[in-house]
């Protein structure tokens, strides 16, 4: 077969006389009118600062005809494609090294036991109760799923109004299910430890015929036909949907269309994000538990803030079909409870692979209440405890009395915060069409540091750094590899070490748990112009175990012991009693 060495340029070109190429000619000639000139040598030199290059004078003229094939070819995919934020990547994220042992494990959960002298209390109490307890009542006949709901109900109807954490109510649809799940039950029909539990989700799965707003303007009046994944998973585990737990705009802080999400323990300050609204309510006493999503800290942080216990699954452990799309080879969904066990209920219900959802698993997934720590080996660094809380302080030593084996580690200083560039490049991926149609001006927050900002900056970024950084990225994962080869876990200070931001990129699970009361400045609200922290007081304070792939089983643990240790739920909000 004969072959004709032609060059791109040569190729569009004679695609366009063609006609195979008219897409790409229309859209020229319609788009370039006002720059007939094409690509220019001063053009290149002004953007070479953006790009940390430096070209000669004859390098940037040899440039300029490259350029222009390159800005032909955007245009027209622009005009003849238009994505939709469900529109994946080719290349899919998997946090597994080839070569790497998976932790494989059968499903099952064991909790601890639950004391049958326990009675159903006051409304409040029963809001407040563990998951486990709370099924304990419903199958003795002691409290009804409509019960339990009508509680939660009137909690959101009272508080939602100071705390903002509901951006949809549902309780009709709540009130339905409930009947159903009494119904069930009575008639011995169970379907799990989740049959009957109230749940807030946040806003961004989407609920068939209810918004899903996705806490932006733009997205307010949007009403999906289908149900995400995750929503049919808790519907059949027999869960009670009350509403859509708000969140901030496009999953990136407290701020949403309408306001800015309390924290129940200081309603002056925002309760953080962007699981801002699943946080509020769960630690306010509004749902049993709620549904979280994580990509860089937004189940971390407001359960930091907020004082309740997150949980962030493995990378994949939990499919994202049928929600909203942030950042593809980041995001994550997990459960917001406040107690840890709650935690392994709920992921053991929405665990495994869809087929929706291309970086997705199936993995099992065990919990054991009588699991031994001894069995364990703990990482920490002491460089991040150096100038640690009281309370981060005594968590180290409480892992210390623990029976397990407590390492300290070191990680490489490397610059970790370069990997920023991937979220900042898959976000603006995923809401091109704001930032090309100026609808991003909709958004509520509008700050240097807000999505709209960091949308067209990405514009700019090269396309080979960002293959440069999702290489380096691999780097640290064989980093992490490294050390989970010698811990089972690790623990720290919430944001101490980057871990966070390692972790997320890597794909590794983690706890944050409330542990004590410090005090500490409140925080300004998010978006509010002239606003300024507030004065001192009493806080919740958390602290993070951050487990190894899969090792979700083994970090909760660990986290119920410490839990039992501290009995921080004897603390609730003022707002909320």
């Amino acid at each position: 077969m004969k072959t004709t060495n032609v060059s791109r340029r040569a190729l569009l070109k004679g695609m366009a006389a063609a006609g195979t190429g008219a897409a790409l000619a229309g859209t020229a000639s319609a788009q370039d009118a006002d720059n007939t000139a094409g690509v220019q040598a001063g053009d290149i030199q002004c953007a070479e600062r953006l790009m940390g290059v430096d070209y000669t004078d004859g390098e940037r003229a040899q440039m300029a005809g490259e350029l222009d094939d390159y800005l032909t070819r955007l245009k027209a995919r622009r005009a003849a494609v238009m994505l939709a934020n469900d529109d994946a990547p080719a290349l899919t994220f998997t946090p597994f090294l080839s070569g790497s042992e998976n932790n494989p494990q059968n499903d099952g959960v064991r909790i601890s036991r639950i004391s049958v002298s326990d009675r159903p209390g006051s409304d409040v109490d029963i809001a407040f109760a563990p998951i486990a307890k709370q099924g304990h009542w419903l199958r003795g006949g002691l409290v009804t799923s409509a019960r339990l709901t009508d509680i939660y109900l009137e909690r959101i109807a009272r508080l939602n109004p100071v705390l903002n954490n509901f951006i949809t109510p549902m309780a009709d649809t709540a009130r339905a299910q409930a009947a159903q799940a009494d119904a069930e039950l009575a008639a011995g029909n169970d379907r799990g430890p989740l049959h009957g539990i109230p749940y807030a989700l946040k806003d961004l799965a989407d609920t068939q015929g209810v918004k899903t707003t996705w806490g932006a303007a733009p997205y307010q009046d949007r009403i999906p036909d289908e149900d995400a994944v995750i929503v049919s998973r808790l519907r059949e585990a027999g869960a009670v949907l009350l509403g859509k737990a708000s969140l901030g705009a496009l999953a990136y802080g407290d701020k949403w269309f309408d306001a800015v999400t309390r924290n129940p323990w200081a309603p002056e300050e925002g309760s953080s994000g962007s699981s801002a609204g699943s946080a509020s309510a769960t630690a306010a006493g509004m749902c049993g538990f709620s549904i979280g999503t994580e990509t860089l800290g937004s189940i971390v942080s407001p359960s930091t803030r907020c004082g309740v216990t997150g949980l962030r699954p493995t990378f994949g452990r939990v499919p994202r079909t049928g929600t909203m799309a942030l950042c593809w080879s980041l995001d994550k969904f997990g459960p917001i409870c406040r107690f840890t066990e709650d935690t392994a209920l709920v992921l053991a219900a929405i665990n495994g692979a869809d087929a929706g959802d291309a970086s997705s698993h199936s993995h099992g997934f065990s919990y054991n209440a009588d699991f031994d720590l001894s069995a364990l080996t703990v990482g920490y660094d002491p460089a991040w405890f150096k100038d640690a809380t009281p309370t981060d302080q005594w968590a180290l030593e409480q892992v210390r009395k623990s029976g397990a084996t407590l390492r300290e580690i070191a990680l490489p200083d490397l610059p970790y915060q370069a990997l920023f560039t991937v979220v900042e490049a898959e976000a603006a991926a995923a809401f091109e069409d704001l930032t090309l149609s100026n609808r991003d001006d909709m958004l509520a927050w509008q700050e240097a540091r807000a999505w709209p900002n960091t949308f067209r900056a990405a514009r700019f970024h090269s396309a080979v750094e960002l293959i440069q950084i999702d290489r380096f990225r691999r780097r640290v994962m064989a980093v992490m590899d490294d050390v989970y080869n010698q811990v089972d876990m690790l623990i720290s200070p919430n944001f101490a070490g980057s871990l966070l931001i390692i972790t997320n990129f890597t794909g590794h699970p983690s706890l944050t748990l409330p542990l004590g009361m410090e005090e500490r400045e409140t925080e300004a609200l998010t978006g509010v112009a002239d606003a300024t922290s507030g004065p001192a007081r009493r806080l919740p304070h958390t602290i993070t175990l951050w487990g190894g792939l899969l090792g979700e089983g083994e970090m909760l643990s660990m986290g119920r012991y410490l839990e039992q240790r501290a009995n921080f739920s004897r603390y609730r909000p003022q707002v909320a009693v």
